[in-house]
Formats: structure tokens, C-alpha cells, sequence
């Protein structure tokens, strides 16, 4: 059950929302207003460009989308599965999202495009981490299950079920990092432009750098005991 989840879980979260966001916002801001961390607007992009958008725009589109499953297929090799369980390969992941937005920010600095595949890649890899909090999908790159899924426990409240004060916090948590990710994303944009994509980079390493100390002692303490 959620409440038995260890107290870091919130702050992760809240940390990957914000990096989500962030990236999310300079990829809307850079290039026609185009998300990189979700791609349900890409699909719409996609199906309406079919009729009005150039051959050029249409395939980047596609480009975007291909990338983040291919980010998706990444962690599916490192993670092996969707429920948060200790041991797994977070930390490799989180690595290789770092590299990925590092190479966005040299790409799109250059005047590369593929910088955005980059991007996505590295939003569908992080997105791919989701884990299974009781009974709940959470993803930390958009909020629109989360909003779903508050939905549904406000009206299961309604009906006189008990409401779980944890998970609906986590999921606030998630969608108050998502958004003041882009605040932050937007403001370091109009300041250094795509060099702002380090930020974000170096929040993967300090991240997988946390988890691997954390791992590391939960497995000695288990072999002292």
C-alpha cells in the first residue's frame, strides 16, 4: 500500500515532475510550441499537419514521437517493470536521461533540430520509470492520468469510500513540481537559452547519485542483519 512507501518517495517525485516540466517548457518554447515530455499533442500535430503542416514539419513531428518510445523501450531494458522496488537500474536510467539532455542542449545550441529527439527521448525514458503506487499509474512528465486519477477518488470520496490522503498528496506534489517546473524552465530559457538544459542534466545525476548511495547502504544493512 501507498502509506507503506518510504517517506523519499514525495520528494523523487516532486524532483522528476520539476525536470519534466522544466525541459517541457523549453521545448514549447523553442520550437512552435511543441511538447517533448508527453505526446498526445504531438499525435494531434501529427494528424492535423497530414493536411496543412510541410513534409519537413511533418517528419520532425514524427521524429519526436518515435524518440520518446524509443527513450520508453530504454528504461524498459533497465527497469524491467513498472512497480517501484529497490535494486532495479533508476540510477543507469536517470544516467543516460542526463547524457540525452545533455546532447539536446549541444544539438539545439549548434542549430540542430534533433536536439528535440533528444529531448523526448530522454522525457520517454523518464516517463517509462513510472512506478505502481497502489493500484495507481503515476508519470511524472505529464499530469492528465494524475488529474484523472484525482477525479476518480474525489467522486469514490463522494460515495463515502475512504479517500487516501497520501496518494492524492503525492499526486499533488507531482502536478505542483510539473508546473513550477515550467515556470522555472521558462524564466532559465529567456536567460541562456538552451544552456538551461543543464540544469535538468545535472538534477538526473545528483538524483542517480542519490539512489545508488541509498541502495548501496539498504543492501549492507541487510547483510548486518
Amino acid at each position: 500500500m501507498i502509506s507503506r512507501l518510504p517517506n523519499w518517495v514525495e520528494t523523487g517525485a516532486f524532483v522528476l515532475a520539476l525536470i519534466a516540466g522544466y525541459v517541457n517548457a523549453i521545448g514549447f518554447l523553442s520550437f512552435e510550441h511543441q511538447s517533448v515530455s508527453h505526446v498526445s499533442g504531438t499525435a494531434t500535430l501529427i494528424g492535423v499537419g497530414l493536411l496543412s503542416s510541410s513534409m519537413a514539419q511533418l517528419l520532425h513531428l514524427v521524429g519526436v514521437l518515435v524518440a520518446f518510445f524509443f527513450g520508453a523501450a530504454i528504461a524498459g531494458v533497465l527497469v524491467h517493470g513498472a512497480t517501484l522496488k529497490l535494486g532495479r537500474h533508476y540510477d543507469t536510467a536517470l544516467i543516460i536521461e542526463a547524457l540525452l539532455l545533455l546532447g539536446a542542449m549541444v544539438l539545439l545550441s549548434e542549430g540542430s533540430s534533433y536536439g528535440h529527439f533528444l529531448a523526448s527521448a530522454a522525457c520517454g525514458l523518464q516517463n517509462a520509470l513510472a512506478t505502481t503506487y497502489s493500484g495507481a499509474i503515476v508519470r511524472t512528465t505529464h499530469v492528465t492520468g494524475i488529474f484523472t486519477d484525482l477525479g476518480l477518488m474525489l467522486g469514490a470520496a463522494l460515495r463515502k469510500q475512504p479517500f487516501d490522503r497520501r496518494k492524492a498528496k503525492l499526486f499533488l506534489i507531482i502536478v505542483c513540481g510539473f508546473i513550477f517546473g515550467g515556470t522555472a524552465g521558462t524564466y532559465a530559457y529567456t536567460q541562456w537559452l538552451y544552456t538551461a538544459l543543464v540544469l535538468p542534466s545535472g538534477a538526473c545525476l545528483l538524483l542517480a547519485a542519490l539512489y545508488h548511495g541509498y541502495r548501496r547502504r539498504r543492501r549492507e544493512d541487510l547483510h548486518v542483519e
